[in-house]
């Protein structure tokens, strides 16, 4: 099975800015999914909460 994936804007902390980045969407415990992602600029991991299916 392949893995989700999820194109879109997320946060940087580290540069305070938004970036495009592609990631993988994963599951958490309480069955949250969200996007993990690598900044392009710093490599910092990002995360963002999607909205559930």
């Amino acid at each position: 099975m392949a893995d989700e994936t999820y194109t879109g804007e997320f946060y940087c902390v580290k540069c305070r800015a938004k970036h495009e980045a592609t990631g993988t969407i994963q599951v958490n415990d309480k069955g949250r999914r969200a996007a993990k992602a690598e900044c392009p600029k710093c490599g910092t991991k990002l995360n963002r909460f999607l909205p559930s299916k």
